[in-house]
C-alpha cells in the first residue's frame, strides 16, 4: 500500500532521512519512501498498512498536520508522476533556467545551445553585467516555468 504524507515544503529529503533511520531502529515494515521531483510538500511511503506509516511519522519534524493525506493511493494514480522524462528532450534554446550547482548556483540564465551527445547546455547568465556564454552539465539546471 502507498500513502501520501504531507511535509514542510523544501524539507522532503530531510523527512526521508529522519524516517529512514527511524525505520531501521524500530524495524518497521516500510518498503520504500519516495520524494517526487516537482511535487513539493509531499512524500510517498510504501508500507504494509496505514498504522505502520502513522507509527513512523509520529513526532517527526517537518511532517505537517496529521501526516497522511487521503488514505491509500493506487499505483495507476501515480503513473504520470513516476514516468521518467528524458532531461535532454525537455531543454530547448531560449528557455529560462536556474543553475542549481557550481559557481553560478542560484543564477537565472537563458539557454543558448543544447548538446545532446555530451548532455551539456550553453547558457547566458541573465543578471550578469557582461553576457558571457557558460557551458555546464544539463543536470545542473532547473527549468523555470515563467
Amino acid at each position: 500500500m502507498i500513502f501520501t504524507v504531507r511535509t514542510t515544503v523544501g524539507q522532503e529529503s530531510l523527512v526521508v532521512d529522519i524516517l529512514s533511520s527511524r525505520i531501521r531502529k524500530e524495524d518497521l515494515n516500510i518498503y520504500s519512501i519516495s520524494v517526487i521531483p516537482g511535487w513539493k510538500g509531499y512524500i510517498l511511503i510504501e508500507a504494509d498498512n496505514e498504522m505502520t506509516v502513522r507509527r513512523a511519522i509520529t513526532n517527526t519534524s517537518h511532517v505537517k498536520g496529521k501526516g497522511i493525506v487521503g488514505g491509500e493511493v493506487k499505483i495507476d494514480e501515480l503513473s504520470s508522476l513516476l514516468e521518467a522524462k528524458p532531461l535532454m528532450q525537455t531543454i530547448k534554446p531560449d528557455m529560462k533556467v536556474e543553475l542549481v550547482a557550481g559557481p553560478f548556483k542560484g543564477e537565472k540564465a537563458k539557454v543558448l545551445r543544447v548538446n545532446d551527445t555530451k548532455e551539456e547546455v550553453t547558457v547566458e547568465l541573465m543578471e550578469a553585467a557582461v553576457r558571457i556564454p557558460v557551458t555546464i552539465k544539463a543536470e545542473h539546471i532547473k527549468i523555470i516555468r515563467d
